[in-house]
């Protein structure tokens, strides 16, 4: 029996939620074009008869500007602390000196590590003769440099979106994996509860529907979660920190929230094939990114 925790790391943006739900086969962290979509370390758990896969989604390396974002930066610290095996997600764009002290981190760690080069479905090939040939060296250039950067590391271009090379990464994964008996049970596909699923949703749909800082500023908390056999009643407070984020929120004569609580309330049942019927309710909590009993609260300091 091999069992082991794969846990996905590098800065925000790059793809990892949307891997982490590849790899798991469920929606199990939020996706979104924005950056910093992740704010928790989440594992999804894979069960096959000869293995036990603990993937671990972490929130993406940056300089903090707030407590909130310390708590962010120590999830990303603790998956190299407890990894089996590391993936470090880059992609084609992105330059591979950002947050180089995380990276020499990486560098030093003794499991093994594999750098994911995702987007490489975006090298698109040049208008001229030659253009597949200039895409193929750009990624080789690439791929060398990343050599040069982690020289212990294999390196791996995949596609994300394509779902390119997918399968070689699960089968090496698979071959890298230790011999252990299983960490959790074998129906388990997470360790968060239901209510963090909640807050997930909601705060996915206010990232997508809202711009600028308001997204950022906002935490939702579930105050009330009543499961009956066909349907649950929930009751979800989303946190703002200033008078004026509260009024985008709502927006004119509350088409905004409510706009948001039906597509949530839509993606809930869906994740929850019951009925849901779902409250939400928008207050001010001044400063909480910053607030440690408030951060606590929230279990951004659970590690």
């Amino acid at each position: 029996m091999k069992s082991g925790f794969v846990n996905i790391v590098g800065n925000p943006n790059v793809g990892k939620s949307s891997l982490m739900n590849l790899l798991v086969g469920e929606r199990i962290s939020i996706a979104t074009f924005k950056a910093q979509t992740t704010r928790h370390r989440i594992l999804g758990i894979v069960n096959t008869e000869e293995a036990q896969i603990v993937y671990s989604d972490t929130p993406g390396v940056l300089k903090p500007n707030y407590k909130m974002q310390e708590a962010m930066l120590t999830f990303s610290e603790s998956a190299l602390q407890d990894a089996d095996v590391l993936l470090y997600m880059t992609d084609v764009v992105e330059s591979p000196d950002k947050n180089a002290e995380f990276l020499q981190k990486v560098a030093r760690m003794q499991v093994p590590v594999i750098v994911l080069v995702n987007k490489i479905d975006s090298l698109a090939p040049d208008t001229s003769s030659d253009g597949a040939e200039s895409s193929q060296q750009k990624l080789a250039s690439i791929v060398e440099l990343w050599h040069t950067i982690l020289p212990k590391a294999e390196i791996m271009p995949i596609s994300v979106l394509a779902r390119f090379n997918i399968d070689v990464l699960q089968r090496r994964i698979m071959e890298l994996l230790p011999e252990s008996p299983p960490y959790f049970d074998r129906d388990q596909l997470t360790d968060k509860p239901a209510r963090f699923f909640v807050t997930e949703i909601i705060r996915e749909k206010i990232l997508l529907y809202y711009d600028k800082e308001v997204p950022y500023s906002v935490e939702v908390v579930v105050e009330s979660f009543k499961e009956q056999k066909h349907s649950i009643h929930i009751r979800a407070i989303i946190l703002v920190e200033r008078e004026s984020q509260k009024g985008i929120i709502i927006g004119h004569q509350g088409v905004a929230l409510k706009k948001v609580a039906s597509e949530a309330r839509k993606s809930l049942e869906k994740f929850f094939q019951k009925s849901i019927y779902l409250e939400t309710v928008v207050k001010v909590d001044k400063g909480w990114r910053n607030n440690e009993k408030r951060l606590d609260a929230f279990g951004y300091r659970d590690i």
